[in-house]
């Protein structure tokens, strides 16, 4: 590899994409998860290792303790973030951090505190030649190709609507909704352990849990567009039935009306009890009216959608028509959806650490050790 190459990572709370500077897709991606094991000597056959990590250790996890060293957009275990990346970059880029380039996307809400631990990890831990750290609604708007705009940034924890003007976040107006895929998931969960459903599985070695959910959400979901005459439709004439056969099994159960509540709860967050908390379109509609009255027009027509989430079948549809409803009407909000917005942030760092122009703005070693951490808030916006 060229080491003039920058290396890209997006930690997330439920997976880690990273790959090199240039490409359109990341090399790699890893849950963010890591697993030691409950009791020494178990994994019989094999060298027993201290910790797993990613797929491996979710494919131990009745063997292992799992910890999930970042949530909600916070890093909860810098020791166990440290040995995620380490595995990552050896095992998986086949390349290590040391002298390396590298661009670290991070949530709007990111605090001095996670940053200036952050440059100590990398500079001092990883001795990487170079750090930037960008932030995520603004590297997802870069992939769209635009640099002003509002990106709603759906996560596994929560979702930013976050308006932004010729490349920079508008601080005020950002808002976060406390629901991302991983409120989902779990709503699919609670609505498939009812009684009729999974428990008339004859599979013994079937175990339904949260990830299995998860993939039923993924695979099979639909974002209504009018919600209520599609659930009286699928309740009374049975329209709206999917048969599903279960990961790693030959058993099938039918799906129906929790294809359709689950993703409502976006838009509805009552659907599952959240009864004081308002749709994502209107933390949209709201974000925007944050900001000045001359560039409302233009973050209206250039609300982009990013996060796996928002893949959901019917999700532009239904967030366009929503904001329509909402916004001025010579306002004309549109709303994209771009296919690849599952990578977008990742993207858009991609984009952005292999432009020459952008050469500037790295914060080199030699940087760090003469200014420390504060170099970081004045490189970084």
């Amino acid at each position: 590899m060229d080491d003039s190459v920058a290396v890209m990572l997006d930690i997330g709370s439920f997976n880690i994409k990273a790959g090199f500077a240039g490409e359109d897709a990341p090399k790699v991606v890893i849950p963010t998860i890591l697993g030691r094991p409950k009791h020494p000597g178990v994994l019989v056959g094999m060298d027993q290792k201290d910790f797993y990590v990613g797929a491996e250790a979710i494919s131990k996890k009745h063997l292992l303790t799992l910890t999930t060293p970042v949530a909600d957009g916070k890093i909860l275990d810098y020791d166990d973030l440290e040995h995620i990346l380490t595995e990552m970059m050896n095992n998986e880029l086949k390349s290590g951090f040391e002298d390396q380039k590298v661009m670290v996307s991070e949530p709007p809400n990111t605090t001095l505190e996670t940053r200036t631990q952050l440059a100590e990890l990398f500079f001092d831990q990883f001795e990487v030649r170079s750090l930037y750290f960008a932030n995520q609604p603004v590297l997802s708007l870069y992939a769209s190709a635009r640099t002003t705009g509002t990106v709603v940034d759906c996560g596994h924890s929560v979702t930013y609507c976050v308006p932004i003007y010729e490349g920079y976040a508008i601080p005020h107006a950002i808002l976060t909704m406390p629901i991302g895929g991983k409120a989902l998931n779990e709503f699919m969960f609670s609505m498939l352990s009812k009684p009729g459903i999974m428990d008339k599985i004859e599979d013994d070695s079937f175990v339904f849990d949260i990830d299995v959910a998860r993939q039923i959400k993924e695979n099979n979901c639909i974002v209504a567009q009018d919600f209520d005459a599609e659930m009286k439709a699928a309740s009374e004439q049975k329209t709206f039935e999917r048969r599903y056969t279960l990961p790693g099994s030959t058993q099938e159960i039918t799906l129906s009306t929790q294809l359709l509540k689950c993703p409502e709860m976006l838009f509805q967050p009552s659907v599952q009890g959240s009864k004081d908390l308002d749709g994502i379109h209107k933390y949209t509609f709201d974000a925007i009216m944050k900001c000045d009255t001359e560039i409302r027009r233009t973050l209206f027509k250039n609300i982009v959608l990013a996060g796996g989430t928002t893949a959901i079948e019917g999700m532009r549809e239904r967030m366009k028509k929503e904001i329509q409803a909402l916004a001025p009407s010579p306002m004309g909000p549109e709303v994209e959806a771009p296919a690849d917005r599952k990578f977008s942030q990742w993207l858009g760092g991609s984009i952005l650490s292999n432009l020459e122009s952008f050469n500037h703005m790295w914060i080199t070693k030699e940087q760090y050790k003469q200014h420390g951490s504060a170099i970081i808030y004045r490189n970084c916006f």
